[in-house]
């Protein structure tokens, strides 16, 4: 039931009527008895500073921040979490007394979503697909959870060298070093575990793989691709056919959102019952 002393949070960006966010936030509101609302709300260009500020006064305990402004509101908080600093990106705001403190949890989405799975990181052998933003999120964890090499693989060598320098002075160590996308073929022996951040195979492109050579995925004994829809990439498709395990993007997702709710309400955990009953929800309002 919604009071007036209901806890309020949202989503800002640009557009945000795709989102998943409120339909997932309501529902844990209302699975767990909590006094919580979560809204929408569309952000034009060059107006985030005056949405934060008016989401403050308003009295909002929190906001996600999604695209385009996962970089541009970091200038308008108060202060920004190791995560987010790390990362340089924000898609979680958390009010404190003189304004909002930035985070990052699309890391522990991804980490919670791989221990969901048995895929463990630490000491790991691992390939990271891409250099954006989504991948810098999960180089971060990869350091952060002790994997044994990263070897990042990108289209744009440039980006790919970027992401390695940056991540391997945080982490102390030459854990990262980037390649081409055929750099794959320099990879010594299998069993690595890979994941899979661009966009490619995401609908309304389905049916394609950011690397097409089959001989690539027999490298490969576990996966997350962070694409959700379909629910089956095909990158997915070929790791599953040399003999892996594969999973989407759509535990990341909710995880995320999890770790968000979670730090708006420490005192609430989200039980698996109720992630169980989002995730088919949600199957449901992707796929039919």
């Amino acid at each position: 039931m919604i009071t007036g002393h209901a806890m309020v949070c949202g989503v800002i960006g640009n557009p945000v009527g795709h989102s998943l966010s409120p339909l997932m936030h309501n529902f844990y509101g209302q699975a767990l008895g909590l006094d919580y609302l979560y809204v929408p709300c569309h952000v034009e260009n060059g107006r985030v500073e005056e949405a934060v500020e008016g989401a403050f006064a308003l009295g909002f305990t929190g906001l996600n921040v999604t695209v385009p402004y996962k970089q541009q509101v970091m200038s308008c908080l108060a202060d920004l979490d190791d995560s987010a600093k790390s990362i340089g990106a924000v898609n979680t705001l958390i009010r404190r007394g003189d304004g909002y403190v930035g985070y990052n949890t699309d890391a522990d989405g991804l980490g919670r979503a791989l221990k969901e799975h048995g895929m463990e990181i630490a000491g790991r052998r691992c390939i990271l697909l891409g250099a954006g933003g989504a991948a810098k999120a999960a180089a971060y964890l990869l350091m952060r959870e002790g994997a044994e090499s990263v070897a990042v693989l990108n289209r744009s060598l440039e980006k790919a060298e970027m992401l390695a320098r940056e991540m391997n002075e945080k982490a102390g160590r030459p854990l990262m070093r980037a390649l081409p996308l055929d750099g794959w073929r320099q990879l010594e022996g299998d069993s690595y575990l890979a994941i899979q951040t661009t966009s490619v195979g995401m609908q309304p492109n389905a049916g394609r793989a950011v690397i097409e050579d089959r001989r690539f995925y027999e490298k490969i004994s576990q996966a997350a691709d962070a694409v959700y829809a379909p629910a089956t990439t095909r990158f997915m498709e070929y790791v599953e056919a040399a003999g892996g395990e594969a999973i989407n993007g759509l535990d990341m997702l909710i995880y995320q959102g999890i770790a968000a709710l979670e730090l708006w309400n420490p005192q609430v955990k989200v039980p698996w019952v109720v992630v169980a009953h989002v995730r088919q929800m949600l199957e449901e309002r992707l796929h039919g």
